[in-house]
């Protein structure tokens, strides 16, 4: 469903083609194309309505009584390419004879465009052109520059992010440790905000922070790349693996600043990273005002004339870091992360959810919906909100001693005393809960009035266990009077003085 939502936001708000859309998205061109004639015919707009989750979404363009579109059969293209070979041959004399053959077939106008689109998938080099605004093309420098300790004089190597316009090659590199994820995202928030505009599409390598799943038809974007994307309004065209003509800019971008920028400052010693990009910065300010050798001008007006109006204006606000992890939710509730338990809805129990993660909150997606938000904190000591257990788990952590006792005063005084005096001998707040809870079970079962009874021949007897209550009942001993105790009788009779004789 993620896929289907980034399709009709790019269809709305780009003006990339098909193609285009399907590289960036990782699937087939013919369902991006099919994701939006869905769109259409069932009314869908962008952005869509808060309210649409991912199961209403897929139930209104994939109906179960609808039929799915049939396609009619391909003409045979390779033929038709090599028919086209010979003299006179022309794409309306092949479709008659198409036709002929499937009477059916595609009509001539779609048979003209689907050979195009056929062809254009012959392998063949041709010299690119880049759209003013359109494309960023970003990489690491192979060199790194060494970062040296002030106090013990130990070297750390440093990465070096290059970005280049591929309209007017306006360059930007910056310096940071390491090609890990929160790096290379930052880096290009700091790019844009250099460029003060955003392209429409960023071309990148294949490392594994920008792509997940290398491939030449069905690359996978990082879920935080993406993510990042999606905020800045742009959209990310991995080039396929072992092709470096699809980055050629980017290429010799880096191969302009490893001379023009890293080879200058090789005799130079950093001491902390804030002074070496300060230095990185004087020389890009230089190399991207240096005049062009066989056009007007340099990179800086080339990119303030050309690259900049035609690109988009940067958000309001920064992109915020954000991960993405898939877990499934443990039987008692709970998440873990950075090694600490955050409790969740209990109706999520052993389901999949979908974790979006910030410097300072967690959110809970599920089905696309968010159903939970949780402060993000460091610790191990579990995070349980109340709301999220069910009644039973609720009751359990919110249990007090004195909510017990004042039950067992309800039911009666003797049913008061037995569990006040066994409550002591509790040491641990279960111990507490299971009494009480076994001394409700047996009120349920035998009633109150009985149960003060037998509570009152057992502490009569020193009887401490439930077992001995229950035993009590069972044997209807509660309603036998304690040995030793004085009876009047109930009848007259001449052999039984009575209680008065002996006084």
């Amino acid at each position: 469903m993620r896929k289907i939502r980034q399709v009709l936001r790019l269809a709305n708000t780009t003006t990339l083609s098909l193609r285009a859309m399907a590289s960036s998205l990782g699937i087939s061109r013919d369902s991006v194309h099919d994701y939006i004639l869905r769109g259409k015919a069932v009314g869908l707009t962008w952005p869509l309505p808060d309210d649409l989750d991912d199961a209403e979404l897929e139930a209104r363009l994939f109906p179960s009584a609808m039929q799915k579109l049939k396609r009619k059969g391909e003409p045979d293209w390779a033929g038709v390419h090599q028919e086209l070979k010979r003299k006179g041959a022309t794409l309306v004399a092949l479709h008659e004879e198409y036709l002929e053959a499937n009477p059916d077939g595609l009509r001539r106008t779609q048979f003209c465009e689907r050979y195009r689109q056929w062809r254009k998938g012959l392998k063949r080099y041709l010299r690119q052109t880049h759209v003013a605004g359109e494309r960023v093309f970003v990489d690491y420098a192979g060199p790194t520059l060494m970062i040296y300790d002030p106090q013990t004089g130990e070297a750390q190597k440093a990465q070096v992010f290059v970005g280049v316009m591929g309209c007017s090659n306006y360059t930007y590199a910056e310096v940071h440790w390491s090609q890990k994820l929160p790096d290379w995202i930052a880096a290009h928030g700091r790019m844009f905000e250099f460029f003060g505009a955003v392209p429409q599409v960023i071309v990148c390598d294949n490392l594994k922070s920008g792509v997940t799943k290398a491939s030449k038809t069905d690359p996978e974007l990082n879920v935080t790349y993406q993510s990042m994307a999606e905020h800045y309004g742009c959209t990310v065209i991995p080039a396929r693996p072992r092709k470096p003509g699809d980055k050629a800019k980017v290429e010799n971008g880096v191969l302009v600043v490893e001379r023009w920028i890293l080879f200058r400052l090789r005799h130079r010693r950093f001491t902390s990273l804030s002074e070496a990009q300060a230095a990185v910065a004087e020389l890009l300010q230089d190399l991207n005002s240096r005049p062009f050798q066989k056009l007007p001008g340099c990179r800086q007006t080339a990119f303030e004339s050309l690259d900049k109006p035609a690109m988009q204006a940067l958000p309001a606000q920064t992109y915020e870091y954000v991960e993405f992890r898939r877990v499934r939710v443990g039987p008692d509730g709970m998440i873990t992360v950075d090694d600490r338990p955050y409790s969740v809805p209990y109706i999520l129990a052993r389901q999949d959810v979908e974790l979006r993660l910030t410097a300072g909150l967690i959110e809970v997606l599920h089905a696309g919906r968010r159903v939970g938000s949780l402060v993000r904190a460091p610790g191990t000591t579990p995070v349980v909100n109340p709301d999220h257990l069910s009644p039973n788990q609720r009751y359990f952590a919110t249990w007090q001693p004195q909510v017990e006792l004042d039950w067992a005063q309800a039911i009666g005084p003797n049913v008061h005393a037995f569990l006040a005096e066994r409550l002591i001998d509790c040491k641990f707040k279960e111990q507490g809960y299971r009494l009480a809870g076994g001394l409700k079970k047996i009120e349920r079962e035998f009633g109150g009035q009985r149960l003060d009874d037998a509570c009152k021949v057992a502490m009569h007897h020193g009887a401490k266990s439930l077992k001995n209550i229950r035993s009590i009942l069972l044997h209807g001993l509660d309603s036998v009077p304690p040995a030793g105790s004085v009876q009047e009788a109930a009848f007259e009779h001449p052999n039984i003085r009575g209680p008065g004789y002996y006084h």
